[in-house]
């Protein structure tokens, strides 16, 4: 019986730390730090756990539609978006992930990015 991602690495408790982690690194990127100024960081942090342990194949689930609600608005940008992706990825490297489960979320977020990235979106 194969298992997920989301339960190899401990189920939500490591998925929530691993958000947190990522969120530091957000922070400081000059690339998207700004976007977090007037955010509150407790509220998102429980939200991306969730999408993030979606994307792991954990309980959770969100859909594209969602995604597109939640961020119509943003006007992110396909540079924003690489920006997340690389300080994900450098995220669950630096949580120990083995490269090929490190490469399956990645792909799984970047199949995302028509939801998310504002010229992706519909008018």
């Amino acid at each position: 019986m194969s298992t997920t991602i989301y339960d190899r690495y401990g189920g939500f408790s490591v998925v929530r730390k691993i958000v947190s982690s990522f969120y530091d690194r957000c922070l400081e990127s000059s690339v998207i730090g700004h976007r977090f100024e007037s955010i509150d960081m407790a509220r998102l942090i429980d939200h991306q756990s969730r999408f993030i342990a979606t994307v792991m194949g954990g309980p959770a689930s969100y859909s594209d539609e969602h995604l597109r609600r939640i961020h119509g608005h943003l006007a992110i940008s396909h540079v924003e978006f690489a920006e997340m992706a690389s300080l994900l990825q450098q995220t669950l490297e630096d949580h120990d992930f083995a490269d090929a489960d490190v490469t399956a979320v990645i792909d799984e977020i970047r199949s995302r990015e028509g939801s998310v990235v504002a010229d992706a979106l519909p008018a």
